[in-house]
């Protein structure tokens, strides 16, 4: 199996207030979208807004207690204070603040917040992972 994470993607309970808070922090939306499901390019993977209800039956989890999760999506800077700046931005928006901006112990920067339905986004500088020239981010 190729090493590569391709497309990830958010049930959500609104299709269309997800799409206008993504679209509310200046993402756009791909040509493929349409009114069953939103793409959004994200470096060199991308990102889907799906109904909840049907990504549940699409992967057969119809009957699933707990609904799948425990997962956080991260969005990786080039500096320290972009995380502080990063976070407010998307506060603004509407995001719901799960942890305010802090320093780690491993030396890097981090804040958690969630998106209207829920999804917990992590937002980092890690000074020990450089990002390229796209922003994707490069391990060593």
């Amino acid at each position: 199996m190729n090493q590569r994470l391709s497309l990830v993607t958010l049930g959500v309970r609104d299709l269309p207030k997800a799409r206008a808070f993504y679209e509310s922090l200046g993402w756009q939306p791909s040509s493929a979208s349409c009114a069953q499901v939103c793409f959004f390019q994200t470096g060199s993977m991308g990102i889907a807004l799906y109904p909840v209800k049907a990504l549940l039956a699409d992967a057969g989890l119809t009957n699933a207690n707990p609904i799948p999760g425990g997962i956080t999506l991260g969005i990786n800077v080039s500096l320290r204070e972009e995380v502080d700046r990063e976070l407010a931005a998307v506060l603004a928006c509407g995001a719901t603040l799960l942890q305010s901006a802090v320093d780690t112990p491993w030396g890097g920067r981090t804040a958690y917040f969630a998106d209207p339905d829920g999804h917990p986004w992590e937002i980092t500088w890690a000074p020990m992972f450089p990002l390229g020239p796209e922003g994707e981010l490069r391990l060593p």
